[in-house]
């Protein structure tokens, strides 16, 4: 643990995903992992019935991967996140496969798009704290080759981005304006994460 870090344990990262870890890596929160079991698909369902903007499927998703955790380990703070990418009004989903992905980047090419990236803190099953924050993209014009030759390159990895490119990577190239902080668009509201951190006395502040 750094210096930095006053809580009696490391938080739990409620995802697998390898962005968030980079990120809470990065800024010195010691973590563990433990993936939350629940079925995404099958919670937007009924949500999207209900009329559910992206930001709140978000953090719908968010608050039952952490509540999920923090059932069977109590003690800890868990972090729980989730993010949806707005198209035109429409819910993109992650793609299935190489073919899907290429449709969705075909979808995305000439296109603003948001994303919405939630987070949600649990301990004991209770929520303590939960945000969204919304990222703009502009997609540039994206030739059928490019498509191919970047989905052929960045390789299976991109199946687990909700829009089919990873910004760390060679995914900065699909765009021509971005409007949002770095760590929002890769899946974690970082800087209210950090501070309801120092505020709840887990970090140095």
């Amino acid at each position: 643990m750094t210096k930095l870090w006053r809580g009696p344990f490391p938080v739990v990262l409620a995802s697998k995903s390898a962005a968030r870890r980079s990120l809470l890596a990065a800024s010195g929160i010691p973590f563990e992992i433990f993936e939350a079991k629940i079925d995404e698909r099958g919670m937007e369902t009924p949500l999207l019935a209900a009329g559910a903007t992206a930001g709140e499927i978000a953090l719908h998703l968010a608050r039952a991967k952490a509540l999920f955790v923090s059932a069977k380990m109590r003690e800890r703070l868990v972090i729980g996140a989730d993010q949806t990418l707005c198209l035109e009004n429409r819910l993109l989903t992650k793609a299935a496969d190489k073919a899907a992905l290429v449709a969705t980047l075909e979808a995305l090419s000439g296109r603003d798009h948001e994303l919405h990236s939630a987070c949600c803190i649990a301990r004991a099953n209770t929520v303590l704290f939960e945000t969204v924050l919304i990222a703009r993209l502009t997609c540039r014009r994206l030739s059928r080759a490019f498509i191919e030759a970047y989905v052929a390159e960045a390789g299976e990895a991109l199946l687990a981005s909700v829009g089919g490119y990873q910004m760390e990577g060679l995914g900065i190239q699909l765009f021509e304006v971005i409007e949002g902080d770095h760590a929002t668009i890769l899946g974690l509201p970082l800087l209210p994460l950090l501070k309801f951190l120092r505020e709840e006395g887990s970090l140095l502040s």
